[in-house]
């Protein structure tokens, strides 16, 4: 390729496209300060951010089941039925009142996560008077602001500058990358850089080819600056206009280009090194869905996130986006409130979320990665005449991971209040979760971000404004043992009673969802007994009174098969 050729496959304002696999993805780097960040973030966590571009109707991904019926009368033509084949999944009965939730029927994936402790779910999470506008209502989520704050850049391209002033004497991109940090300190998977990963005095860059190798083979034709002859065959126009802000820019963009190979030939050594994955992601949407929405365009985009990680790239933040939330129009089909666009679309979500993780647990990485979802706003609580939602206030978002506080943060939104908003959720300051607490809690807790530095990133959040540095969101469990702790709360086999038994026993136990349960008796050589149940039973507390009369003295074993519950207990028989 001429050299020209490439120069004009730049966007000098947003930077082109690196594909890997076939994917787009854009490399971003910036100013001198940004040069070393990701070797600066010791504890080698990184987030993936997955943007729900449009707006999530909130409402149908989490339906409030202690209001079912003012949800319904607000949206016949979209609700989600209570019964039935395709009814809501009841999400935790163990939750109070406030908090009770009804998942999307095709969010079963979303489901199991939950009940393995792997997830959190934010309810009404936004800011007060949430702007309706979608650019202006990302710009303020990406920029970590207010609703009337000014926007002049991004959290993490702030936290990324922030992370880099403990170290100071770096040039870009002379210095970068580096042994210490050879990769790109954020990937975005999208065909413009956000405004999320600029600072408040650059831009970031990237460039655009098919996949690694075919990056790798051209910029190895590139010729770049003769060190002998002592010229740049870059085109750069002559010395008077170096030292000028055109100049600078100019220069800073030419330069991209001697240290793509570097970049190149890196992010190709780590995705061959993390290798194939042992696990099945999604790739379609078992049900018709209207136009491409069918294709599940997720899983590729965290495949190749695994892969860059389990090979060892050091990139810090990963941002991930699925569009067609916008759903004025045929949200659901005419004929079935549960079917269309939308289920597709929460169904995607849901299905590749449940594969990456499984990906990271063989990886053996889940416990360095975070993954994050948000939407631009919610939509209006009443449905329009056009089977869609408008644009509305707060949404949802989830949080994966092995090191969340799994459940549900935060209570149901009052749907008596809908009228007095103009058909929207309450969004004032005491109605939302802001979601600046939600970013403040990971820069803190997930990325060891001191709280006296914050106000650098989340200037918002400075000089005793609401919120502040110290408010954050209970995301995350200090062990494992807090994910076990939940887990038993939820599914348990009791100790039988009496035991040890005579003639009879009372076996217990407690199942969180609608589950085929085997309970089985077996003798210490493994032979099975019997089964005292082999059945589906609904979620709750369930008994069976067993007659074991029959059975001579010994001890015996009884075990449990139900979904995450698989469990063992002993008996003795007297």
């Amino acid at each position: 390729m001429k050299r020209r050729s490439f120069l004009r496959n730049i966007s000098i304002a947003a930077g082109g496209t690196l594909l890997l696999n076939g994917i787009p993805l854009k490399a971003l780097s910036g100013t001198p300060k940004l040069a070393h960040t990701a070797r600066l973030s010791g504890n080698g966590r990184a987030l993936v951010l997955l943007q729900l571009h449009g707006g999530n109707d909130g409402l149908n991904t989490f339906i409030p089941l202690n209001q079912y019926s003012e949800y319904y009368n607000m949206r016949p033509n979209l609700a989600i039925p209570d019964s039935g084949n395709r009814g809501y999944i009841p999400l935790d009965s163990t939750l109070p009142d406030e908090k009770q939730l009804g998942l999307h029927p095709d969010m079963v994936a979303l489901k199991e996560l939950y009940d393995e402790g792997r997830v959190a779910i934010l309810q009404n999470v936004g800011y007060e008077n949430v702007n309706g506008s979608h650019f202006k209502s990302r710009d303020i989520w990406f920029g970590g602001g207010g609703f009337d704050d000014p926007v002049t850049g991004g959290w993490i391209g702030r936290y990324l500058e922030l992370e880099h002033a403990k170290n100071q004497g770096l040039d870009w991109p002379t210095d970068f990358p580096h042994d210490g940090m050879p990769d790109p300190l954020g990937l975005e998977f999208a065909n413009e850089v956000s405004l999320g990963f600029h600072t408040d005095d650059t831009v970031p860059a990237g460039l655009s080819i098919p996949n690694p190798a075919t990056f790798l083979n051209l910029v190895q034709e590139l010729p770049g600056y003769n060190e002998e002859l002592m010229s740049d065959p870059r085109g750069f126009p002559a010395d008077g206009i170096r030292d000028t802000l055109y100049g600078r820019e100019l220069e800073w963009i030419l330069n991209i280009e001697k240290d793509t190979d570097k970049y190149a030939e890196r992010l190709q050594q780590a995705y061959l090194a993390g290798g194939n994955s042992t696990v099945n992601y999604p790739t379609k949407y078992p049900f018709s869905a209207p136009g491409n929405s069918r294709n599940n365009p997720l899983s590729a985009y965290l495949q190749i996130i695994a892969r860059l990680l389990a090979g060892g790239c050091q990139t810090r933040v990963f941002l991930v986006r699925i569009g067609g939330f916008d759903t004025h129009v045929n949200q659901v089909t005419p004929y079935d409130n549960t079917m269309g666009k939308h289920a597709a679309l929460l169904h995607h979500v849901a299905s590749a979320m449940r594969a990456f993780q499984d990906d990271l647990r063989a990886r053996g990485l889940e416990d360095k990665v975070l993954s994050v979802t948000f939407s631009e706003f919610g939509r209006r609580a009443l449905a329009n005449n056009s089977y869609g939602s408008d644009h509305g206030t707060v949404a949802p978002m989830m949080v994966f991971g092995n090191r969340v506080n799994p459940g549900v943060i935060g209570n149901n939104a009052d749907l008596n209040r809908v009228q007095e908003n103009n058909g929207n959720l309450p969004d004032g300051a005491e109605d939302v979760i802001d979601y600046r607490t939600v970013f403040n809690t990971i820069l803190q807790e997930w990325f060891e971000v001191d709280s006296s530095q914050i106000p650098l990133v989340l200037p918002s959040l400075a000089n005793g404004s609401q919120p502040g540095v110290e408010d954050k969101q209970l995301l995350f469990s200090q062990t494992i043992t807090g994910t076990n702790d939940f887990i038993a709360g939820r599914y348990k086999l009791n100790t039988c009673y009496p035991n040890p038994v005579k003639t009879e026993t009372v076996f217990s136990f407690r199942i969180n969802n609608s589950l085929p349960v085997q309970l089985s008796l077996y003798d210490l050589q493994g032979r099975k007994l019997m089964d005292v149940v082999n059945k589906p039973l609904p979620p709750g507390d369930h008994e069976y009174r067993s007659d074991l009369s029959h059975l001579p003295p010994g001890t015996y074993l009884y075990r449990i098969c139900a979904g995450p519950l698989q469990d063992t207990k002993k008996l003795i028989k007297h």
